[in-house]
């Protein structure tokens, strides 16, 4: 209870104590990790009928959902803040994004209860390229680190025949080493597609939103109900540089990953080239 009132009211000050005149969120990007979320988290809040969240990644339906309601609202604009942005636009709207509700069945009950009609947005990259991603987070934090070929060795034996995804065994999600699982899209978004209608949830890819930011966000904005708008700088949040993977570990996880995406692009209904 101490901790509750320290959060909501001491961290978060003033809005803290006006979180009852606050809104909640009108769409959440769930996912997935290393994929550009924030990213297109900002380049969605360029758009003038959007009003941002305090910040990103607030991690309330996982980590932080002992701090309570209000100390989530304290995150959102106010009731007038959006009434006005209304009256200019047309249209206003506010939301958060989180990759690590993604994997976390217990997350997606618990936005189910509190937001039964929001929209849910998932921008899901080459699973390949998002494994060396987060490994290089691994790189960057430790000294003399086993290569990426030594971590993704045992990961590829233990996942050709990946179980799923339940709140008992949803943490295994958490570790720092589970590159390949997190890769595996499909089977987390079946979490969300036994709670929400598949027209409440938009994937689009990281290689899109790239190659072609301009379509990527109109197909984003009509999702959202908002009007056309053509943001003037697309983001490119926490991108790194490193050295190429090698050609055969890529030839490998290729093979080991292709019969998950096929699942993935069957349950989706587009598909996205990670052929290579």
């Amino acid at each position: 209870m101490l901790k509750k009132i320290y959060w909501n009211f001491f961290k978060r000050n003033i809005y803290g104590v006006t979180g009852t005149l606050r809104v909640l969120p009108n769409f959440i990007i769930i996912g997935s990790m290393k994929c550009g979320t924030t990213s297109l988290y900002y380049d969605i809040c360029e758009h003038p009928c959007v009003s941002p969240a305090a910040y990103d990644e607030i991690g309330f339906f996982d980590s932080n959902f002992h701090l309570g309601l209000n100390w989530y609202r304290s995150m959102f604009p106010t009731k007038k803040q959006i009434e006005n942005i209304r009256r200019k636009e047309g249209v206003a709207i506010t939301g958060e994004d989180t990759p690590f509700y993604f994997w976390n069945p217990v997350a997606a009950k618990r936005i189910k209860e509190l937001l039964p009609n929001i929209k849910l947005i998932s921008i899901l990259r080459n699973p390949i390229d998002r494994a060396y991603s987060e490994y290089h987070d691994l790189v960057d934090s430790k000294s003399n680190p086993p290569s990426f070929e030594t971590f993704i060795e045992n990961e590829i034996d233990i996942r050709k025949n990946c179980s799923i995804i339940t709140e008992e065994n949803f943490e295994d999600f958490n570790q720092k080493n589970s590159y390949l699982l997190k890769g595996i899209y499909v089977d987390q978004l079946k979490i969300w597609d036994g709670l929400f209608p598949k027209e409440r949830i938009f994937t689009l890819s990281t290689e899109d939103l790239n190659s072609e930011p301009i379509t990527a966000l109109e197909s984003v904005f009509e999702y959202l109900n908002l009007p056309d708008y053509k943001i003037k700088k697309p983001q490119r949040q926490k991108q790194k540089k490193y050295a190429p993977m090698k050609p055969q570990t890529r030839k490998s996880l290729i093979e080991f990953f292709k019969p998950h995406n096929e699942r993935l692009f069957k349950f989706i209904g587009k598909r996205f080239d990670w052929d290579e």
